[in-house]
Parts: structure tokens; sequence; C-alpha cells
């Protein structure tokens, strides 16, 4: 057995909470793996959080490279379970946030961060929120799927929004019962890989409202590629014709959601930084 100390930043976009671990030239790696994501996630035993964000320059790391060109930094974001993730819409504000914060980008504009699910650009809004441009949301066969959960069953539809997501309109956000479980879906072979669960209701015009199960991690307070995928879903079945703009509330607050002429979707809220320090990883 034998230690490494990592370095940590703690923040959160609606209360979906995320350790930025600095790495621009990206010498963690293989000390930051699925155990030591596992460890610093942990919220009895370690720091804390949904999820794992290391900050490297996209030439520093291998599914960064292919931005070399356009952006400087990669967003390598992990699951709080140590499973590596595509995308997080409430992550790469608070990425950026950091960015920001810590001299490595001009505070003013625009920037550019790499993903695993492509280059999502961040807007800095005037009134300190972050606009993030989510891409064009996809909407891949899923005839017949059901999503299971707290004893009961709904019919779903699945989002691509960089990562997978299965969105089911509820009665009520306590029908699903506690989701300390991943929900259940049928087919299983549309999602092999595991899915974002949402479960969403109407609060009024374009007003919506959901709760998440994350891939990975569990409920979580917030989720920000699944606020994108209820109000692209719900508008795709309310023939709402772009631009528009859906307010959806999460547990840990709001997020505003415009559909674009384009297709595209950008998502505003807010980014924190909260704490930052040390710990003491154990490897081997």
């Amino acid at each position: 057995m034998s230690t490494s100390t990592v370095a940590w930043v703690k923040g959160h976009g609606t209360e979906n909470d995320f350790l930025l671990v600095p790495d621009p030239d990206g010498i963690l790696h293989p000390d930051l793996d699925a155990a030591a994501v596992r460890q610093l996630c942990d919220r009895r035993r370690g720091v804390g959080a949904d999820g794992v964000l290391r900050v490297v320059r996209t030439g520093a790391i291998e599914d960064g490279r292919a931005f070399a060109g356009t952006a400087e930094w990669f967003m390598d974001f992990r699951n709080a379970d140590g499973s590596v993730g595509e995308m997080c819409g409430n992550g790469v504000r608070v990425f950026a946030h950091f960015l920001r914060t810590s001299g490595l980008v001009d505070g003013a504009g625009e920037v550019p961060v790499a993903t695993r699910a492509g280059l999502r650009p961040v807007r800095f809004e005037a009134d300190g929120q972050l606009t993030v441009g989510m891409g064009v949301p996809g909407f891949p066969e899923s005839t017949g799927l059901v999503m299971s959960a707290g004893g009961r069953t709904w019919d779903a539809v699945a989002v691509d929004m960089g990562n997978p997501h299965a969105v089911a309109m509820v009665d009520d956000l306590a029908d699903p019962g506690a989701l300390l479980d991943p929900p259940v879906w049928t087919p299983a072979e549309v999602f092999p890989k595991g899915v974002n669960a949402e479960f969403a209701v109407r609060r009024g015009e374009r007003h919506l409202a959901m709760r998440v199960h994350e891939r990975g991690v569990g409920e979580t307070r917030s989720c920000g590629t699944g606020a994108c995928a209820v109000a692209a879903s719900v508008a795709r079945a309310d023939g709402v014709t772009t631009p528009a703009s859906y307010r959806v509330d999460v547990p840990g607050g709001t997020l505003t959601i415009a559909l674009l002429p384009d297709g595209s979707v950008e998502m505003t809220g807010p980014a924190v930084l909260t704490a930052c320090g040390e710990m003491d990883l154990v490897l081997g």
C-alpha cells in the first residue's frame, strides 16, 4: 500500500456537487483511477461528491487530443462510482467557473470546454450565471420503452444529450419512491451502458419539475443534461416550435433551458465553489 496526496476544490451547480482536481499536465494518471475517485466521493470516508472533474489540458489526455486546436481545457468527468462519464451539464458550468476563478481563462465572453461528448461552449453572463451550449438532443428509437421505480411503471422516452437519458412523465414527483436503487427499464438493450432516469411533472406553461437517478451515482439534487432531456422531450411531445424557453425545477434549484431555432439547446444556471483542501488517497 502507498498514498498519494491529491488537491481538490469543491463546487456545485444547483446542488449537484463535484470535486475539481487540477491536473493541467496529466501527471496524476493512473493515480486518479476508479478506486481513487470512489475514495474522494465517499461522503463518510472521503470528501464527498456526486463526481470528480479532472482539470487537464486537451493535449495531456488521450480523449482530449482531438480538441487541442480548438480548446485548451478538457473536463475529465468521473461518476462517484469511478465510471467514466461522457458529459455533465452542471459539471461543465462548475468547471468553467473554476477556470475563470483560477485565472486559467479570460473572465469575459465565452470559453470552449472539451468533453467526451464534444465541445461545450460556456458563456459567462452578467448576472453571474453561466450558459452552456448543450448541442442538439437526439431521440433514439425507443418505442415500447418503459421505466419502473417504486413499484410503478411508466412509458418513457429515450433522449441522447451526449449521454443517455430516459424521461418519464409522472403524476407526482413522489411516485418513483426513494430511488435508492437504479430504476429498471425494458427493453434492456436500449441502454446497454446504463441510463440517467428522469421523472418529471408539469407545473405550468413552459414550467417543469423533475427528479433524477444518475447512472453511477444515485439520486442527485440536479442533473443539467437531464433537465435538457426533459425540456426537449416535452417540447417534442407538445409540438412546440422554437425558439422556446422552459423553466426546470430540480431539488437543488432551477435551470433555464432554451430551445434554439437550429435544433440545439442552451442551459443557464449557477455555479458555486465552496471549499478546497487535500486528501491522501490509499493506492494499491
